[in-house]
């Protein structure tokens, strides 16, 4: 096995597929990419010409977008926890609440920070309102789920739970909601004291400074 990640630590999406590797002390080589970097930019878009991260190389074989890769890793390297459940119905919720975190609270968390990083001038604040407003929506209706569960689909942790660490744990940045949401805040609580999500906290921490706030 001969297992690659092409990723940045500070990454959300990269968190993900970092979450699942750490799950089952899969062994693989990590590969930072730097995209502010000509020279890694360019290295980076030899691998996988799209630009974006994570890709993981298998060999040969390159697999992108964190989803994906969370699955080939289920079927090609499984461990003690296992990703995907057998059961076709519980499989397909799951998949279902693995795109609401990266489709309703990840991508309108990215929104927001994205805008940070415009230029004067070039700001958007129509689409960061209406981003903040879908968060909101997309937040609530974690806090509602989670009233009787554990994880994402019950008590088994799987590639939803990937998916919600990194959504959670930023857009609590950008819109703090422990004291409105207690059942998604103590989801999130739950999600930083699994050791895998705890690890890549951890090695994003030395980037954190280049969020913006």
């Amino acid at each position: 096995m001969a297992l690659t990640l092409y990723y940045h630590p500070l990454s959300s999406y990269c968190m993900k597929a970092l979450i699942a590797l750490y799950e089952n002390d899969t062994p693989f080589t990590p590969h930072l990419v730097n995209l502010q970097d000509p020279a890694s930019r360019a290295e980076f878009l030899k691998v996988w010409p799209i630009g974006k991260f994570p890709v993981l190389a298998d060999g040969e074989w390159m697999v992108p977008e964190s989803s994906i890769i969370i699955e080939y890793l289920d079927q090609k390297y499984p461990g003690k926890t296992k990703f995907i459940p057998a059961d076709p119905d519980l499989a397909r919720q799951m998949r279902m609440r693995d795109r609401f975190f990266d489709c309703h609270v990840m991508e309108h968390m990215m929104k927001i920070v994205g805008d940070r990083m415009r230029p004067d001038g070039k700001h958007d604040p129509f689409g960061v309102e209406q981003a903040r407003t879908k968060l909101q929506t997309a937040l609530g209706l974690v806090d509602e789920a989670m009233a009787k569960k554990t994880f994402a689909i019950g008590e088994t942790f799987t590639m939803a739970d990937c998916a919600a660490a990194p959504a959670l744990f930023y857009a609590a940045k950008v819109a703090p909601f422990e004291a409105t949401l207690p059942k998604a805040a103590a989801y999130l609580d739950r999600l930083m004291k699994r050791p895998s999500f705890a690890r890549a906290l951890r090695e994003a921490e030395p980037y954190f400074h280049m969020v913006p706030k």
